[in-house]
């Protein structure tokens, strides 16, 4: 009984230190300082007329954007937060 209890503390530990080294996990990433402003690379967007933007997010060094089209279609566009530079996904 007492070797399960000393198992089972072992475990919780080492459970522990694991999430502690991942915490920035559950962070939410931010664009470096030198990115153009979220609002110029919406405009960017909006001026090349793809539909409406539903959704934005900042992931892997990138804006990604949700563009919703006319009859339903629904596109998502990645821009680089530095270049400005648009793809589409």
């Amino acid at each position: 009984m007492q070797m399960r209890f000393g198992l089972a503390i072992a475990v919780c530990g080492l459970a522990a230190s694991s999430l502690a080294a991942r915490a920035d996990w559950f962070r939410d990433e931010t664009p470096p300082p030198n990115a153009k402003p979220l609002s110029t690379i919406i405009k960017t967007v909006e001026e090349r007329n793809l539909g409406t933007i539903t959704e934005v997010e900042f992931d892997d060094g990138k804006w990604e954007i949700e563009v919703h089209q006319a009859g339903g279609k629904e596109i998502e566009v990645h821009v680089d937060a530095i270049s400005g530079q648009i793809s589409q996904k």
